[in-house]
């Protein structure tokens, strides 16, 4: 029988842009994503084991850019290996209010174009607008995401402002007020003035500055800092009692002193926060604007004075100063003390850290204010649990729950070394705050009537109640998304069958906000870990290393690349090299060298295919070739041992490279003399045998190159299913497995 020839795609070389949406087609129509589809269509035992991830929600005003690209590919790998290895496998969609920078950008827009603040508006006519650019937003970031290849079940798409979630969020803050964890109270907060707001410690940005550092004279003590505009209320001095260059000093010595508005009464204090290799280990405290000095101030029971308004004005206690703006009055707060002989020296190219709002305000100021709080350490009767270390009925703390959570095994980190510092971070964990100055969020569910407080899911009956204005930290609502996705608080079959989920994958940036929310909030309503592993990625930096930025012009737009090289070639790119946890190195020609490799599987294929036929797909193999199959095989073993704890790097690599140097270069190159020159049985092992390896080839890169593998097997003439990335992976499950 005569080779049968390359189907007609195979005759001019792989194109990603007419092919990628065509397959993208297929993989929606087939529905198959849909776990339930999958048990439907027999392509998944209803009996099989389950496998979930969360797609941590990209923010709905948001662009696609290379860390959610990564992200997207890795999560995507996972699922689509899990799901050819039988897995009764769901990938759950979503996106992100991003309330803050949602807010501030309409908020910006209005007052571009119309002069008008919120105001201005109204609570209900700023929420329209809010509702109708976020809906229009939404589709944006959604066909991006799609555009990567992610195998989402869209079927169970969340947003975190639907009715669903709005349900979960409201409930889980009235059993946690209920369960005495979540509390009204005074405390030192992030405080934004330009956008007069709270803010949550994970949308705290740390921007390199330069700036004066002044040394002052403090009755006998020298102290330093980068704000003079916040001392008018230091009356205290804090030393370490250990310090032997203050020891003639006692706890409560009381010294008076000249100090900016004149001669004031200090007093010593003796407390292990002075760090006493840090300029003089001498410092002033300001409480009521700094979190240190806060509690500081509530150990020793010290007055707290506020000094600076939420404007950024200074008060009173300022005397000539105040009414004016803290950094108008800065450099002449410094030339008073110059006047009064109190400044000791200047150093002028101090650099630090300054704290900003990175949701688009301004710089933050700590403030005092009334806030709602999630108390962390507080005692609560845990009814349920299944977290090792935690007893069902017993007393705890959500600080015990998220330690034991990770102490226990229950929930893994990788890689582990982030598992210390995920500890060190709980050590030092302080209560969350947990309301927001905003409009656009999650109301408080809580109203007020005189010295009366309501807290429900619904509004109380009779008049007079008004509900707290404030709005719930984006964050709260995101720490409920591995079970408000799939139903929560109700009991759903999804709640039942696929939580604790299995993977959260993330950037390791945000491991100590997101990760520990996530714990906290799943241990108290479900008693539960929300996912079994963790695996932190690294962020995506230029081909210099530097953290990709406008600024430096030296951004690569994901969508970009897949318009240039297709999406399998910037998937690729974003695996191979990159070590779990470590940052990747990217540029344009790393992306553009898997565009090769996309071809070069095409080449194959057509090969393969112009020298096959029907007969030799069932040929009797040579001792030789079933060698070359095992062969192959055996780097499906490989592969999957790497998937399996992680290595997707080097799973990637060992694939790539099969099919480049070994497949292609010497398998095939070696198999055209006979092809060309014999006959009979040895020419139909090899045909059988390029055959079968192709198949396997295609299968574990299908994970990685999902588009071009699916392309081809579309083209074949014999394969086990209509659709690739429901085919039977090569290594199929024997144990239990690590992910």
């Amino acid at each position: 029988m005569e080779p049968s020839k390359a189907p007609q795609p195979f005759l001019s070389p792989y194109n990603s842009i007419d092919n990628e949406p065509r397959i993208r087609a297929l993989w929606e129509d087939s529905k198959y994503a849909n776990p339930d589809v999958c048990i439907e269509k027999g392509v998944t035992a209803s009996d099989a084991e389950p496998y979930t991830i969360v797609l941590p929600p990209p923010n709905v005003t948001g662009t696609l850019h290379m860390g959610h690209a990564a992200m997207l590919a890795i999560e995507d790998i996972l699922i689509r290996y899990q799901r050819m290895r039988g897995k009764k496998t769901l990938w759950v969609p979503g996106t992100d209010s991003a309330a803050i920078a949602t807010q501030s950008k309409v908020e910006g827009d209005i007052y571009k174009k119309e002069k008008l603040s919120r105001h201005d508006l109204g609570r209900d006519e700023l929420m329209k607008r809010i509702d109708a650019f976020t809906e229009e937003s939404k589709n944006t970031i959604i066909e991006q995401v799609q555009r990567m290849g992610s195998s989402l079940d869209w079927s169970r798409y969340a947003y975190t402002m639907d009715a669903p979630r709005y349900n979960a969020v409201m409930t889980a803050f009235v059993r946690m007020y209920e369960a005495g964890l979540i509390y009204r109270g005074n405390r030192i907060v992030n405080w934004d003035p330009k956008l007069q707001t709270t803010v949550s410690d994970e949308e705290i940005e740390h921007v390199e500055q330069k700036d004066p550092f002044y040394y002052f004279q403090y009755g006998p003590f020298v102290i330093g800092t980068v704000r003079p505009e916040t001392k008018f209320g230091d009356k205290y001095v804090v030393v370490h009692p250990d310090d032997e260059r203050y020891a003639e000093y006692s706890h409560g010595q009381q010294l008076e002193l000249e100090w900016i508005n004149g001669p004031i009464v200090a007093t010593v204090i003796k407390d292990e926060a002075a760090n006493m290799e840090t300029g003089t280990g001498a410092m002033t405290i300001t409480p009521a604007h700094s979190a240190i000095d806060f509690e500081i101030a509530q150990r020793h029971k010290l007055d707290v004075e506020q000094v600076i308004d939420e404007r950024g004005i200074l008060l009173p206690i300022a005397g000539e100063f105040a009414g004016q703006h803290i950094k108008k009055a800065r450099s002449m707060i410094v030339a008073k003390l110059h006047e009064k002989g109190l400044v000791v020296k200047i150093d002028e190219s101090y650099t630090h850290n300054v704290s900003t709002n990175s949701r688009g305000g301004g710089t933050i100021e700590p403030q005092i204010k009334l806030q709602w709080f999630v108390g962390v350490n507080k005692e609560f009767t845990i009814p349920h649990s299944e977290i090792p270390g935690i007893q069902s009925g017993s007393k705890t703390t959500l600080k015990e729950v998220m330690r034991a959570a990770v102490a226990s095994g229950a929930t893994k980190i990788n890689p582990e070394r982030f598992e210390k510092i995920y500890f060190h971070w709980i050590e030092n964990l302080r209560d969350w705050c947990i309301s927001r100055q905003i409009w656009f969020g999650h109301r408080i569910p809580v109203w007020y009537k005189g010295d009366e407080i309501y807290c429900g899911t619904e509004a109380p009956e009779g008049e007079g109640w008004e509900q707290d204005h404030d709005t719930l930290d984006t964050w709260f609502s995101s720490g409920l998304w591995t079970f408000s996705t799939l139903g929560w608080p109700d009991k759903t079959p999804d709640l039942e069958t696929f939580h604790p989920t299995s993977v959260l994958e993330t950037g390791y940036d945000i491991i100590f906000f997101w990760v520990a929310r996530m714990i906290l909030m799943s241990g108290f309503h479900l008693g539960q870990v929300p996912f079994k592993q963790v695996y932190l990625h690294g962020l995506v930096r230029d081909g210099q290393g530097r953290k990709m930025s406008k600024s430096l012009g030296n951004i690569i737009d994901p969508l970009t690349m897949i318009e240039k090289y297709g999406a399998d070639a910037t998937r690729l790119s974003l695996i191979i090299g990159a070590q779990p946890g470590n940052d990747l190195k990217l540029d344009e020609n790393r992306v553009r060298g898997y565009k090769h490799f996309a071809n070069k599987l095409w080449n194959i294929t057509r090969f393969v295919l112009e020298n096959a036929d029907a007969s030799s797909l069932t040929a009797t193999l040579t001792d030789a070739d079933k060698a070359l199959v095992a062969e192959a095989k055996e780097l499906a073993q490989t592969v999957s041992g790497n998937i399996d704890t992680f290595r997707l790097d080097l799973a990637g690599d060992a694939v790539y490279h099969y099919v480049w140097d070994r497949f292609a270069a010497q398998i095939i190159e070696e198999t055209k003399p006979v092809l060309k020159l014999y006959e009979g049985e040895e020419k139909a092992s090899k045909q059988r045998m390029l055959y079968e390896i192709l198949i396997l080839s295609l299968k574990l890169l299908h994970p990685f190159m999902p588009f071009v593998t699916e392309a081809i097997w579309q083209e074949l003439p014999e394969k086990e299913t209509d659709l690739l990335m429901v085919a039977k992976w090569p290594v199929q499950p024997t144990g239990a497995s690590s992910i």
